[in-house]
């Protein structure tokens, strides 16, 4: 801090001078020109003589030399620049001398020698070097989070969310729909997450609800009339967070009338071909595969499998229902996943992997290694040779496999193996760099049986349209009622997700008395939107995709917070700005509420 002190008195204005070229701008065809840069101070080396400073910007670097035989009065007080100090220079673009060029850097073949300069700011010395070689842990980093987005890998992320949101603008501009703002401020509805409520000061008692989509509005600018709509929305859903969730995220929003699945579908394919294009010049073919939930679950399951590589789950219920192995006889649901050359591995590995299934509710993890003349597996003794034959067939097994296998409810066994699937392919190498595999996940389940409410719930929301051949089962058979929705997958992510919306207030109706609903339990939550169904609403659909999500898959990062300038923890903090943080007494006795020390002295009164 002295020394911070002791140097601001070299601090000179920025008066009339321009920059005239960014940081990674010139090159060789720039030679001999006076040009003007401004930036921070990347590296700073005094060979005793010459001074070298790595200058760089949003765009990269520029060395700059100070020469005391060049520009003496320039080079005078070039001792004193640190690391992140703010610098203007002007000076003259020379060639590198020869075995000087650096090839890495996009100005690596020029260098500027400094005829004048100035000192805009100073700085203190950082909590971490600003560079993408840092090892500073993300609490630090989010902590110093002006710092951390200096780094090139973070502006990098930033320029590509910028581009990701730019192509989808222009794309959605030129198929003709409107950018329209809905409300930030709005109405606590059930069905979903929890919602952040905002109380309100001028009606005490009464509370607004932080959006988790602008789903009822965007269908009403359809009953408006507007026709295609979309948005670059804020959305809200106070729920339990990981790598790639926030409590405030970022949708492209998107809304069309008069159309069916295939319709939203094909627009939205178009648009990640745009995307890709412009944001990663890379061509992605369209149309894109598609596949029934169903199938999903069968072969991977998971609702968003990733399709870059095999080794599909096979269901054995029926081959092992009469085995001696009471834990497969007797199950829901058993099924099988064969690791080529999985034969290998060590019983710490097969330990690890057991572990990992228990997340999702497995008991354990049985298997069988495949060697030359035998199977090795605790539980080979209780299958006859007509059975284990049976499951060879069925997995395609050969020496040298492993094969892992889950018995139980349907939800554990698809959920354990899936996601065991999709471990292995990332320890093993069995997914391919640089590879792009979309894919629509279509025909979901219309509701979804919640444990813990003891009843059908939607899988969507309430305004998603039932598949017409099985509208008769939402009463007599909810669970195999299908939706009309549609998930877009990439590389085993979610980014998209969308449906045909219902049109009409009777089948609306239905909907509401299929979730529980009484007539005026539905009027009290959604009585505006259900007088809206009864003014000739369209038919239309739409789709909403994750902004963040892409943005983190397009720039290879590992969480979705290195894509968003100012992101909370997975506490939901914000450790730049402390927040969420206690409020004045003041400003609480305004709205009505008091704090938890008065509300404690006023039960004991």
């Amino acid at each position: 801090m002295n020394l911070q002190k002791e140097h601001a008195v070299y601090i000179k204005p920025l008066g009339d001078w321009k920059r005239t070229h960014h940081c990674a701008e010139l090159t060789a065809q720039n030679d001999g020109q006076e040009v003007c840069l401004m930036g921070w101070v990347q590296y700073r080396r005094d060979h005793g003589g010459l001074i070298f400073v790595d200058l760089r910007d949003r765009e990269g670097l520029t060395q700059v030399v100070f020469s005391p035989e060049i520009a003496p009065e320039a080079h005078a007080d070039a001792h004193i620049v640190r690391s992140e100090y703010v610098l203007a220079i002007k000076g003259k673009v020379r060639h590198r001398p020869d075995g000087m060029v650096n090839a890495g850097m996009k100005t690596g073949e020029i260098e500027v020698v400094v005829l004048d300069w100035k000192l805009l700011n100073t700085a203190k010395t950082p909590p971490f070097p600003v560079e993408d070689r840092t090892d500073a842990g993300e609490n630090l980093r989010l902590q110093w989070r002006y710092l951390d987005i200096r780094r090139p890998r973070m502006t990098q992320n930033l320029r590509l969310r910028h581009r990701i949101t730019n192509a989808a603008r222009n794309y959605l501009d030129e198929l003709g729909f409107l950018e329209v703002e809905t409300p930030v401020l709005t109405k606590s509805t059930p069905e979903g997450a929890r919602d952040f409520l905002v109380p309100s000061r001028l009606n005490h008692g009464e509370f607004y609800a932080l959006p988790q989509s602008p789903q009822q509005f965007k269908q009403m600018l359809m009953m408006s009339g507007l026709d295609r709509y979309y948005q670059v929305a804020r959305c809200f859903r106070d729920e339990d967070l990981r790598a790639d969730r926030q409590p405030e995220f970022t949708q492209i929003d998107i809304e069309m009338s008069y159309v069916a699945e295939n319709d939203v579908m094909t627009m939205a394919e178009g648009m990640m071909k745009r995307i890709f294009k412009e944001a990663m010049d890379v061509d992605i073919p369209v149309p894109f595969p598609r596949m029934f939930y169903d199938d999903a679950m069968r072969d991977y399951g998971v609702d968003k499998p990733d399709t870059r590589f095999d080794m599909k789950l096979k269901d054995i219920t029926s081959i092992v229902r009469g085995s001696g192995f009471k834990l497969f006889a007797t199950a829901e649901l058993v099924k099988g996943m064969k690791v080529v050359g999985g034969a290998a591995m060590t019983r710490k590995e097969i330990e690890d992997h057991t572990e990992f299934v228990k997340i999702y509710g497995a008991q354990g993890l049985a298997w069988i290694k495949v060697h030359e003349n035998e199977w090795q597996s605790p539980i080979t003794k209780f299958f006859s040779e007509e059975e284990k034959q049976a499951i060879k067939e069925a997995l395609d097994l050969h020496v040298g496999d492993i094969a892992f296998f889950q018995a139980g409810a349907a939800s554990m066994v698809n959920a354990a193996l899936g996601n065991l699937r999709i471990r292995l392919g990332q320890q093993l190498g069995l997914i391919p760099e640089n590879s792009w595999n979309f894919l629509w996940v279509t025909d979901f389940p219309l509701f979804e049986y919640s444990e813990e409410e003891k009843r059908y719930v939607a899988c969507h929301h309430p305004f998603t349209a039932v598949r017409e051949d099985t509208k008769d089962l939402m009463k007599s058979d909810p669970a195999k009622a299908k939706a009309r929705a549609y998930d877009m997958v990439l590389n085993g992510n979610e980014i998209g997700g969308g449906s045909i919306r219902i049109h009409t207030s009777e089948d609306q109706f239905n909907m509401f008395e299929a979730l529980g609903f009484t007539d005026e339990s539905a009027y009290a939550q959604f009585g505006y939107f259900i007088n809206a169904l009864e003014y000739g609403t369209p038919p239309h659909g739409g789709i909403a995709f994750g902004l963040d999500r892409i943005a983190m898959l397009l720039a290879g990062a590992g969480s979705i917070r290195d894509v968003i300038a100012f992101p909370k923890t997975q506490k939901a903090t914000c450790l730049l700005t402390n927040a969420p943080d206690v409020v004045a007494a003041a400003q609480l006795r305004d709205l009505g509420l008091r704090l938890r020390e008065e509300n404690k002295k006023a039960e004991q009164e």
